[in-house]
């Protein structure tokens, strides 16, 4: 039975969510893969670090964090003086970085995977940020170290979207794709269809825990742009960064337009599309009205939906129907079974 040592770079809903499920699935990881899993190393921007070799009780962890403690009592040894050393210092088999996006760099993300690379580890994340500005280079340098860098819950939570393309559907092209990618927009268009305002319906999500105290980077469409990048460069293959997504948020929907649609028996949505050309792709994020035979129509609340257009299948959509923290913290877990089975 192997034991594999598991390092966590932040520990925000979904990390926790992850540090509960490793525990959780203890039985099923070891009867069914072989392996078992121990935290040695768990590293955040506002609740400290910890490093314990003998494994640190997540449920301690969780503890702490939730009450606003330091983390710093769970070390057995001495405290790192970064996150990268505590990278180093874990010797860790598997890291998992989940730490917040920065759509116009990718870092501090970036640094962290490449450090976990170079030390041998496995590295996995739900952090768009490294697949959108890193993907070859730390791709390119998993293979030299005979590792895995993994992110299936970047795009759409836990839904099994990049290992489709990796090994369910060898030597098919992928020519355009078209979703509803950001949950918060779909829930704010659905909360004015209920008749808030736009305001009134921004802050339900905030209080739901689905917008940011700045909410932005979902009402502007840099959250859809950067999944639009990282699902072209990495499905087309065509390197594509959120910058160059010819982008529309939804601040201009107003109620009567919400109202206007809905009697014609239609509905806005943010409507992502990317298509190839040459050896480009063109790819867009705008509101768009939506009728009863698009399958964008039927998407409610905080479900997500995409559609790919490949040479072989000219349509094949994936619904995602609900996601939680948990869902994400299942994809973040299937990279891992993924990547150890391997071994």
């Amino acid at each position: 039975m192997q034991e594999k040592k598991v390092a966590l770079i932040g520990f925000g809903n979904v990390a926790r969510v992850l540090a509960r499920l490793l525990v959780e699935k203890q039985p099923v990881l070891q009867q069914q893969y072989g392996f078992s899993t121990r935290v040695v190393a768990i590293g955040t921007g506002h609740h400290g670090m910890a490093l314990n070799p003998a494994g640190i009780d997540v449920e301690q962890a969780i503890a702490l964090v939730n009450s606003g403690q330091s983390l710093e009592s769970l070390s057995t040894l001495p405290l790192p003086e970064s996150m990268l050393d505590l990278i180093r210092r874990s010797e860790a088999d598997v890291l998992f970085e989940n730490s917040p996006v920065n759509h116009a760099t990718g870092q501090p993300a970036i640094d962290h995977l490449r450090t976990g690379l170079q030390c041998g580890m496995h590295v996995i994340t739900a952090n768009k940020g490294p697949v959108v500005h890193a993907y070859r280079e730390l791709t390119d340098l998993a293979a030299q170290q005979g590792r895995h860098f993994l992110f299936e819950s970047a795009v759409m939570d836990g839904a099994p979207i990049f290992s489709l393309f990796r090994e369910p559907l060898p030597a098919t092209e992928v020519r355009a794709f078209s979703g509803v990618l950001n949950s918060t927009t779909n829930m704010i268009f659905e909360l004015m269809e209920q008749g808030h305002s736009f305001a009134e319906a921004v802050a339900r999500t905030q209080q739901m825990g689905m917008a940011e105290t700045d909410p932005s980077n979902d009402i502007d469409g840099w959250d859809a742009a950067i999944k639009v990048a990282a699902l072209s460069t990495v499905i087309l293959g065509i390197p594509l960064t959120p910058a160059q997504v010819e982008r529309t948020g939804i601040r201009a929907i107003t109620s009567a337009m919400i109202q206007d649609a809905r009697a014609a028996g239609e509905r806005w949505k943010l409507v992502c599309t990317a298509r190839r050309a040459g050896e480009h792709v063109v790819a867009r994020v705008a509101p768009e009205r939506v009728d009863s035979d698009s399958p964008f129509y039927s998407i409610r609340g905080t479900s997500s939906y995409v559609q790919f257009e490949t040479d072989t299948l000219p349509g094949l959509g994936i619904v995602e129907s609900d996601p939680s923290p948990r869902t994400t913290a299942y994809g973040l877990l299937a990279d891992l079974v993924n990547a150890v089975r391997h071994d």
